[in-house]
């Protein structure tokens, strides 16, 4: 079977709509469940009431800040999840962004790549032996103890990247790579450098699963919400540096740089989101009738992407049951 995933952000969605969306997922024969947590509400907590109200479907972080929680907090809580999904679930970790860390939590933020390897060992560690003491760069734990054996002593672990540097990591150290806001031919140049970071470190690029998150927009009854995709990658290209160097290395300089300039000098909402145009949101996401979206993610699949998931961003009154329209209209 053609494996699809579905990822949420929580976005104008309640916790126990999201186990909702899940629950759908799993009975349409979905591959995985994602959930993001820039906010809307815990992870763990969410994914947790997800695998006690699911039976097949894998649920993963997409992605863990290795900024705000502690590393051995990080695997006490993936270990729960996994207890409590049977052995379901992925760990999607990622660096975050400076202006999250700093400005939303209040938090320094220094050397993400550096703290991300040493999140990765760290967990691992504890996974594996239930104890660590550690001593890196970033981290020094004396010793840290579990006190409760995990379900698995291995549990997939995902990075999110964007550039090459983080993209040779997920190729050396990763089971996937986590990818969002790509074209297909970002999608491509991105599992090149997976695979070639896999190679330098003796392992083989198979092994490196190239998961995408594709935001997702279906008609049904009515005309795709392009104007929600256009206000969040309006937001994204404004708000966040990364996205926006990314959004210029994949053929939008001109319109990343406008973005940007744009979102300092103060300009929001709809107002922002004129900037964007068709062109960059119809080579960033599925638009279109259903038979459209499945071949614009078929699209996908042939520029590298193992596990294409879609992203359905909706928010407001009647969110919930747009989401589950568009999980039944792409389900594999």
């Amino acid at each position: 079977m053609t494996r699809l995933g579905l990822g949420l952000s929580g976005q104008g969605l309640t916790p126990p709509e999201v186990v909702e969306c899940a629950r759908l997922a799993d009975e349409l024969g979905y591959d995985s469940f994602w959930l993001s947590e820039g906010h809307g509400g815990d992870q763990f907590t969410t994914l947790t009431a997800c695998a006690l109200a699911t039976e097949r479907i894998r649920l993963g972080t997409s992605i863990v800040s290795v900024f705000v929680r502690s590393a051995p907090t990080i695997a006490m809580a993936a270990a729960c999840v996994d207890h409590f999904s049977q052995g379901r679930f992925i760990l999607g970790l990622g660096s975050s962004h400076k202006v999250q860390v700093e400005g939303e939590h209040g938090l320094s933020y220094s050397r993400p790549v550096q703290r991300l390897r040493e999140t990765v060992e760290i967990v691992r560690s504890l996974l594996r032996q239930g104890e660590t003491a550690y001593r890196g760069e970033i981290f020094d734990i004396k010793r840290f103890d579990m006190w409760f054996r995990p379900f698995r002593r291995e549990i997939p672990i995902y990075l999110a990247a964007v550039f090459p540097k983080m993209l040779q990591i997920c190729g050396e150290v990763s089971q996937g790579a986590m990818l969002t806001w790509t074209t297909p031919g970002g999608t491509r140049k991105a599992a090149q450098i997976v695979a070639q970071g896999a190679r330098a470190a003796g392992r083989r690029p198979e092994e490196v699963e190239i998961a995408n998150l594709i935001t997702t927009s279906v008609s049904l009854d009515g005309p795709p919400d392009i104007e929600g995709i256009r206000s969040s990658l309006a937001f994204y290209a404004g708000f966040f540096p990364r996205y926006n160097r990314a959004l210029a290395e994949q053929g939008f300089a001109e319109e990343a740089s406008v973005i940007r300039q744009a979102y300092h000098e103060g300009r929001r909402g709809k107002d922002l989101a004129r900037l964007v145009p068709d062109q960059m949101v119809n080579a960033i996401a599925a638009i279109g009738t259903p038979e459209e979206c499945k071949q614009r993610i078929e699209e996908y699949r042939r520029a590298g992407a193992t596990l294409p998931i879609i992203a359905p961003r909706y928010s407001g009154q009647g969110a919930k049951e747009q989401i589950m329209a568009v999980i039944r209209a792409l389900a594999p």
